[in-house]
């Protein structure tokens, strides 16, 4: 069975705020002043990091200045680099030996903005667009040529740019490519998103009975975290009869289906701090031992996830990840899911399928030291009716991996 951490138990999610501490028990003490932080903010030694990373990426494709832009809570350059999560939409300019500016879109937001932005002066974008950013980088003399910018530019936004400043640099690659290795203090972050992500994790188990809907048990795992500033990710949740079933990876959204006894529930949950997530992916059986196919597809989800993580480490290639998943196949079987993707600040490479499932666009590469991975082996049968989940987010060293999970591994009966 699943170890919940500390003394959270399924009572917890009925807790009264005012009951509850300002950090879970499970949490180390170091992590505590960040979490209980009315805004927490990175040391000025790791803005400066990421500030030189900027420099460099404008200093290699000749630009003076530089937009960030963010919309709809998507583009995480904007928070990398001031701290404030993108709502709906903002744009931050920056120019060698000038503060930062931000613009966001709705005036309501200027308040609290100008409180967590980290040297950073914010600004009223009106309408927007990116029209106010524009007329800032013609204020501060920006060039044709000379501009880049990083974010989920639409047609529309980039044709405006376009026409203001010529031939403007896409440093979007560039600046995943410097995302992939986290910094000491960035991972101290991204483990109270995996211990928020674990107590999703504890708040579905918790749930899982006889009669209860998918969308209860997605409100269950919010419950688990919310009141300790986590926020969703996503919470996917698959659930369908062992006898006879028909979902072979968790869904990316619930259905009003109610459990059974005699049922699979499977889930991977990712909950974030400040847009630092987890990720972790289990299996439970609902008031029911495994039946046979499914004790095996899981033996076999476990033996891959121990083959991968076992050629971790800095050094090692796609192809290993790869190699070390041909138990899959060996036993009969085949996967729906990546098996692994690169994680932290996006969706990242490598994302690699298996020998039977194969990978889209992956690019050669080797793993370094300070990399986060999601191995989650999805093993299903070759008629695509039935799978099972299990894996999590782990770091990359120079010998082999280190969990940033605490929930425990296997096949629970609930």
């Amino acid at each position: 069975m699943l170890i919940i951490p500390g003394d959270f138990k399924e009572s917890s999610c009925r807790m009264t705020t005012s009951q509850l501490p300002l950090t879970p028990p499970e949490l180390p003490d170091r992590l505590r002043p960040i979490m209980e932080a009315p805004y927490p903010r990175f040391s000025p030694t790791e803005m400066k990091r990421r500030r030189d990373i900027l420099t460099e990426l404008m200093a290699a494709v000749g630009v003076d200045h530089l937009l960030l832009y963010g919309f709809n809570r998507a583009g995480n350059a904007v928070h990398y680099y001031t701290h404030w999560p993108v709502f709906t939409e903002a744009g931050c300019v920056i120019s060698a030996g000038a503060r930062d500016k931000m613009f966001v879109q709705h005036h309501n937001h200027i308040a609290l903005a100008r409180v967590i932005a980290n040297d950073t002066n914010v600004e009223w974008g009106g309408a927007f667009g990116i029209g106010a950013a524009i007329e800032e980088l013609e204020h501060r003399g920006a060039k044709r040529d000379r501009v880049g910018f990083i974010g989920p530019l639409s047609y529309r936004l980039h044709a405006q740019f376009v026409e203001k400043f010529g031939r403007v640099a896409d440093l979007n690659g560039p600046y995943m490519q410097k995302r992939l290795v986290k910094s000491a203090e960035e991972l101290e972050w991204y483990r109270i998103g995996a211990m928020l992500s674990d107590r999703g994790l504890a708040g579905l188990q918790g749930a899982i009975r006889p009669g209860v809907t998918e969308r209860e048990l997605g409100a269950a795992i919010e419950a688990a975290y919310l009141p300790y500033g986590g926020t969703n990710v996503i919470h996917f949740i698959g659930a369908t009869s062992m006898a006879d079933p028909d979902c072979r990876v968790p869904r990316q959204y619930p259905s009003t289906r109610r459990l059974a006894q005699g049922d699979i529930v499977f889930t991977e949950i990712s909950a974030a701090f400040w847009e630092h997530s987890g990720q972790v992916l289990r299996s439970f059986t609902v008031d029911a031992e495994p039946t046979p196919l499914y004790r095996d597809l899981h033996q076999v989800a476990d033996k891959a996830f121990e083959a991968i993580t076992a050629v971790l480490r800095e050094g090692a290639t796609p192809a290993d990840v790869i190699a070390a998943s041909s138990i899959i196949e060996e036993s009969g079987f085949t996967t729906d899911d990546d098996i692994l993707h690169g994680y932290g600040g996006g969706y990242l490479p490598p994302v690699i399928g298996s020998n039977s499932r194969p990978s889209a666009g992956l690019q050669p590469m080797t793993f370094l030291a300070g990399m986060m991975v999601v191995v989650q082996p999805n093993v299903v049968t070759k008629d695509g009716k039935a799978g099972v989940q299990t894996g999590e987010c782990v770091l990359i060293t120079k010998t082999g991996v280190e969990r940033l999970h605490n929930a425990t591994r296997g096949f629970a009966r609930v």
